[in-house]
């Protein structure tokens, strides 16, 4: 038994090695070496990967979205340890591999104007460079410029601001312009946390939604991840705008996290998508989290059916994207199609093919995969790509990535200290 499906759309994908999980039980972050230090800020922030790193990264991710089913994807990575931006340089690689692995994508590399400092004393601070905004912003441009509907179609441009609290209001005003003028998404990370409530209400007055719409933001252009840290009126305010929000259930979920909630938020007209936005980049386990947070937020008179999280995995992203060809299986789509093991054993009793899928399947279950009518990855083997070799490798570039952390972690403790192991190793 198998389910034959459109592929997944992940506005918020993965495309990088699993970093996720270094913030898993090591928190605060900033103590963690997720924040600069003011004397790692002041040495001057350094690329903590290669070229070559940063290349093979692009590939190994996008292969694992394949892997799970998804076959349109808007990348996402770290910016934790980048000496700043992304750059036109990696993105170009970046679609070289996607149009050789065959992976629909929407690419732009990542720009801020701004980031997180801890003073000596512990303190929390963003400091803004508008200078740096500004040429991460042309970048991208050009950027756009050179990649937009390339190979065949496959590959198209966004803008990829970061996140909201790293702004001000000329620069992400222009960007919006930018986006509306290429007829290009621009997607900004916002309402994901309490420092971002806080640090927008102290710098702007307003709330996240409420500033950004009064800074002429938000649009049918714009992809918001995540919405879990805003009320209902700056919910409201994004659903009137034609925005979408990037429900991320996992990750936010990991940090304690839901969007509240589902059920009430799509029949107030507010348009949702799926991101992954951590390892590991299963669109599957996803629904089936937002299928449960969904009915613990919305209670047992309003629970979202399996169906629900299925269309916003799909036609939810297809939509946001204003592309009435991916997302669906009919006449004139793109043929972009999965399919997915029903028959295996820990599936248990599947009677209903959606709900099963939704109650027990995992990313690991899709065996076949069409992009544009492309067999991209045929019974878990994707052609020209090693898996278990390629995990050698991340795994590696990880550990050497790991090693690097007490150079930009608050009082630079040991690697040993940032990330303890969860039980004391003896050794006898």
């Amino acid at each position: 038994m198998a389910l034959i499906g459109p592929g997944f759309i992940d506005l918020d994908a993965l495309s990088d090695i699993d970093t996720g999980v270094l913030g898993l039980d090591h928190q605060p972050g900033w103590k963690k070496g997720r924040v600069w230090p003011r004397d790692y800020v002041e040495e001057g922030p350094v690329e903590m990967l290669t070229p070559e790193e940063l290349a093979f990264q692009k590939r190994y991710a996008f292969a694992h979205l394949i892997r799970n089913g998804i076959t349109t994807a808007l990348p996402i990575a770290s910016l934790f340890y980048r000496a700043w931006n992304e750059t036109p340089e990696e993105f170009a690689s970046a679609a070289e591999s996607a149009a050789d692995l065959g992976l629909r994508v929407y690419l732009g590399p990542a720009f801020r104007a701004g980031h997180s400092v801890i003073e000596a004393d512990g303190t929390l601070t963003v400091e803004i460079d508008a200078a740096r905004g500004r040429a991460g912003l042309d970048a991208a441009i050009a950027f756009c410029a050179a990649h937009d509907n390339t190979h065949g179609g496959l590959v198209r441009a966004m803008l990829a601001p970061d996140r909201v609290e790293y702004w001000t209001a000329d620069l992400l005003k222009r960007t919006a312009g930018v986006a509306r003028d290429l007829g290009v998404p621009v997607r900004l990370h916002c309402c994901q946390s309490t420092f971002e409530v806080e640090t927008i209400r102290r710098s702007f007055g307003t709330g996240s939604a409420e500033w950004r719409h009064d800074i002429g933001f938000l649009s049918e252009r714009a992809l918001l991840p995540h919405g879990t840290h805003t009320d209902r009126e700056g919910l409201r305010i994004i659903a009137d705008s034609g925005a979408t929000v990037v429900h991320c259930p996992l990750v936010m979920a990991r940090h304690g996290a839901a969007l509240n909630h589902f059920g009430d938020l799509r029949r107030a007209g507010l348009r949702l998508g799926m991101g992954t936005d951590t390892w590991p980049p299963d669109m599957i386990l996803n629904m089936q989290i937002g299928l449960m947070l969904g009915r613990v937020m919305g209670g047992e008179l309003d629970s979202p059916s399996s169906a629900d999280l299925y269309d916003v995995a799909t036609l939810g992203g297809a939509d946001a994207r204003g592309r009435p060809d991916l997302g669906r299986l009919q006449a004139g789509a793109a043929a972009d199609i999965v399919v997915i093991d029903l028959a295996a054993h820990h599936l248990g009793q599947v009677r209903d093919p959606i709900a099963g899928l939704v109650a027990s399947a995992n990313g690991r279950d899709v065996r076949t995969v069409f992009i544009a009518g492309r067999r991209v990855m045929s019974e878990g083997t994707i052609p020209g790509f090693d898996f278990a070799e390629a995990h050698a490798r991340a795994g590696a570039q990880f550990e050497r990535l790991v090693a690097q952390y007490p150079r930009r972690t608050w009082r630079h403790p040991a690697v040993q200290s940032i990330f303890p192991p969860s039980y004391e190793v003896t050794r006898t």
